[in-house]
């Protein structure tokens, strides 16, 4: 018998796939289902969260790696915009509300067990992400093995910033958490 979670195209729907779990998404019922199937039914940690890397849709450059709750990946998936969660915060966000910097979704894709997401998205303005003002997040390396010998300071990977933040954000608290 064909699982019907596999191949809907060529079956009925499973009417226990398409009920909706306390997230809002379909609900975990199998391996297949999950690695195999056609219905999103992410898998969020024991705070209610799954990570998200997000790259630059034409250079594939690593922008960021945020986190969504539920609520966050449906916003994005029905906006076309990217939104996270803070976890210093407590609170949802949409990148770019205050900067400017929006991330549109190009495409998003669902890793293999369904507990990461990917995120390849456009910017608009400076085309940055990093609220410190650098087009990246990941703006230095980490000297490791032979480097290390050299010394083991930070080195940044860019040589200046895309954006002034106190231009952007003015007196908005830092969201970095000490």
């Amino acid at each position: 018998m064909m699982n019907r979670d596999i191949h809907p195209e060529r079956a009925e729907p499973n009417p226990q796939t398409s009920q909706r779990s306390d997230t809002g998404f379909a609900p975990r019922i199998s391996i297949e289902q999950v690695e195999e199937g056609h219905v999103l039914a992410p898998k969020f940690d024991r705070d209610g969260l799954i990570a998200c890397v997000t790259t630059d849709m034409q250079t594939g450059e690593v922008l960021m790696l945020g986190y969504m709750n539920a609520e966050a990946l449906r916003m994005t998936i029905e906006t076309g915009e990217a939104h996270y969660w803070s976890r210093s915060r407590r609170t949802l966000w949409r990148k770019g509300a205050t900067s400017g910097l929006i991330q549109r979704i190009e495409e998003l894709r669902i890793d293999d067990d369904q507990d990461a997401v990917w995120l390849r998205v456009s910017i608009a303005g400076t085309k940055a992400s990093c609220h410190v003002g650098y087009r990246s997040c990941f703006y230095r390396r980490v000297p490791i093995g032979q480097a290390r010998k050299d010394g083991d300071a930070l080195i940044y990977t860019e040589a200046e910033k895309t954006f002034d933040p106190k231009q952007v954000y003015g007196d908005a608290p830092n969201p970095t958490i000490l």
